[in-house]
């Protein structure tokens, strides 16, 4: 079965940035069995969990972090259980959906509602990134970033995608 081992250090431990040496035993133990550890700060995450956006990101520069130590546990878990994320957006929600990686766009689809997958004919797709940087669906489409793709196009971790179906 697939492992995430996760040590939890001290402040002490996350400020100094040297490992511990717990954390050296459970990596050597971790290495045998071919398993990601992830070190956390238990109580610096509690802490975070309580903070607004601008606090948060204040606290973990203050701590040298890039991102808490949840998203990290996240980000691996999806890895080791090969998941990724697509999303759909429309006026009234965005949505995240949680998928195999390799899936093609008919089943993503099917992960929405059985209709989908039964009555595809195709995907309209946007990297994440692209959609951020120009703000809009409208804009993605007007600068001609708007892929038009079929049957056997697997989504990628981060696509935006509408999809068109007739049941």
């Amino acid at each position: 079965k697939p492992v995430i081992y996760v040590a939890n250090i001290s402040e002490d431990d996350l400020m100094s940035g040297e490992e511990n040496e717990y954390v050296k035993k459970v990596k050597e133990y971790a290495a045998k069995e071919s398993a990601e550890v992830i070190t956390i700060a238990a109580k610096i995450e509690a802490e975070l969990s309580e903070l607004g956006e601008t606090e948060k990101k204040e606290m973990l520069a203050e701590y040298g972090l890039e991102e808490p130590g949840l998203d990290k546990l996240i980000k691996s878990g999806y890895k080791l259980l090969g998941l990724i994320t697509f999303f759909t957006a429309g006026p009234k929600e965005v949505r995240a959906w949680t998928i195999k990686n390799g899936t093609k766009a008919p089943q993503a689809a099917g992960k929405i509602h059985t209709d989908f997958e039964r009555g595809f004919i195709r995907a309209e797709v946007m990297d994440y990134d692209v959609l951020v940087a120009h703000g809009s669906q409208q804009a993605v489409r007007e600068k001609g970033l708007l892929r038009s793709e079929g049957k056997d196009y697997v989504v990628k971790d981060g696509d935006v995608i509408l999809f068109r179906f007739n049941v």
